[in-house]
């Protein structure tokens, strides 16, 4: 089944420089780019976006983080986007990542991971409709 999920080439992302490269192999990883922009995350924005995680004790260090710099959301589509996404950018923890996923190549620390996925067709919605509207969205070719 065609999905849609949400990445977001975060600020370590492009504070290295690595969007190009990482842009890259979600395309040819077989990812559909169907949105995608540039924005700075007030911190308010990053607290709205994270409140699922508002009771854990990494919440404001990710907030910190994730308003620190420039980040780009980015609509993805694709067969089994969510569940392929999360495969594609590795664990968490790039040092416990699967060789040539995108945070074992090129995260520094659990906290600065280069890349979030959606976990769920769900929260895919929610997180798309946070940054994009429907009018943003490119219908499929």
């Amino acid at each position: 089944m065609l999905e849609q999920t949400l990445a977001i080439l975060k600020p370590d992302c492009l504070r290295k420089n690595l969007t190009g490269e990482v842009m890259g192999r979600i395309e040819k990883a077989g990812f559909k780019i169907v949105a995608m922009e540039i924005v700075k995350l007030t911190p308010q924005a990053a607290r709205e976006f994270y409140a699922v995680h508002k009771a854990r004790s990494f919440y404001e260090d990710l907030v910190r983080f994730m308003s620190s710099g420039r980040c780009m959301p980015i609509a993805l589509e694709k067969e089994n986007a969510v569940e392929d996404f999360r495969a594609f950018m590795g664990t968490t923890n790039p040092k416990e990542a699967k060789e040539g996923t995108i945070r074992k190549l090129f995260a520094d620390s659990i906290k600065e991971n280069i890349v979030h996925g959606s976990d769920s067709l769900e929260v895919a919605r929610s997180e798309i409709a946070f940054f994009f509207s429907g009018k943003e969205l490119l219908e499929s070719d």
